[in-house]
């Protein structure tokens, strides 16, 4: 069903429109590159992605302007995800679309297909992650250091005392996103005088991988009450590790989480070990990537780098929190202690 609309899509966005001269207007094409169908929060962002260009669209033919046709492609999770992807773009820079759009599955992996891309004069967007390498039209992401830093200033609040929390990460550190959510962690923690002892590290980022940490922990800290919390840097492989703990027992454990999964979300509903979930804003995180792209194909100005704020969903903001698609709530006053006592909502734009 999703094949026949990203079809319908496609079909819709090739029509060429008239100009005001009667000449034909071409279509720009325009490359995206996803990473996973398998992690609910990046389906989301593709949601966002096009019903923005449906939007374009829209407007392009009432007006005579170009419009964009999608060449979509999805690289998968793990290594072999990775691999794909950097086939994937080569072969996008060979068929020279306008522009293309990327959510890179590796920082580093995808430094010579961006390269590559520069020498044929293809710019490029990169959105949810980082290209390490290369020169980027624009990037597009999370506000994600402020995640991690809204976890780490809850916790802090929810742990008073002297004793340092006994903590065990569960990161993801080859992509830019995930590593800056675990820097902010661990700053909201010390920013608030937060002793802290990491226990031990796992890697997760997707249910699979989740599942296998959340096996690994168990096994690990067998004992109720040898952790205090677990923090994860998403919830594509955290709700895994949630889930298990939940079913052992561990109860006691305190789970701080980032993305903003409607599952994350119930768990928080119910008092189910989740006490916060970071949450991303997916659909117009999708739509800024598009508006960029669109952008940089008309070569118009457009910021280097746009960061779309999180919310930090707890059972004290819940009311407050609408979704991933939005809107994105206006600013309010957390119901915790906090050195920076006002949520801000506010979309940062780094120009240069």
């Amino acid at each position: 069903m999703r094949k026949q609309w990203v079809v319908m899509l496609l079909a819709i966005a090739c029509r060429a429109v008239l100009a005001e001269d009667g000449s034909a207007v071409e279509p720009f094409r325009v490359g995206v590159l996803y990473w996973s169908m398998s992690i609910p929060g990046q389906v989301a962002m593709r949601k966002g992605l096009e019903a923005e260009a449906e939007r374009i669209n829209a407007t392009a033919r009432e007006r005579g302007e170009r419009q964009v046709t999608l060449l979509p492609e999805v690289a998968g999770d793990g290594a072999s995800g990775v691999e794909r992807q950097i086939g994937q773009m080569l072969a996008m820079v060979t068929a020279k679309p306008d522009v293309i759009i990327v959510q890179p599955t590796d920082n580093a992996a995808l430094a010579a297909p961006l390269k590559a891309a520069n020498a044929a004069g293809i710019p490029v967007v990169a959105y949810d992650q980082y290209i390490s390498g290369g020169h980027l039209a624009a990037y597009v992401t999370s506000h994600n250091r402020q995640a991690g830093y809204l976890d780490g200033e809850y916790l802090a609040a929810q742990f008073p005392g002297p004793a340092p929390l006994r903590l065990v990460l569960v990161e993801y550190p080859l992509v830019s996103s995930t590593v800056e959510r675990v820097n902010g962690f661990l700053d909201g923690l010390r920013d608030h005088g937060k002793a802290f002892m990491i226990l031990k590290t796992y890697q997760a980022v997707e249910p699979v991988s989740g599942h296998k940490a959340g096996l690994d922990i168990l096994r690990d800290f067998p004992s109720r009450g040898s952790i205090d919390a677990v923090f994860t840097v998403n919830d594509g492989g955290g709700l895994a590790v949630v889930d298990l703990l939940a079913k052992a027992g561990r109860d006691e454990i305190a789970v701080a989480n980032i993305d903003g999964d409607p599952l994350s979300i119930e768990n928080i509903r119910a008092g189910r070990l989740t006490r916060i979930d970071s949450a991303q804003f997916c659909g117009p995180l999708g739509t800024a990537a598009m508006q960029a792209a669109y952008a940089v194909a008309q070569k118009q100005p457009v910021a280097r780098q746009i960061l779309i704020p999180v919310f930090p969903v707890t059972a004290e903001t819940l009311k407050l929190y609408p979704g991933w698609q939005g809107p994105i709530p206006a600013p309010f006053k957390k119901p915790w202690v906090a050195k920076q006592p006002m949520w801000p909502g506010e979309t940062a734009v780094i120009l240069q």
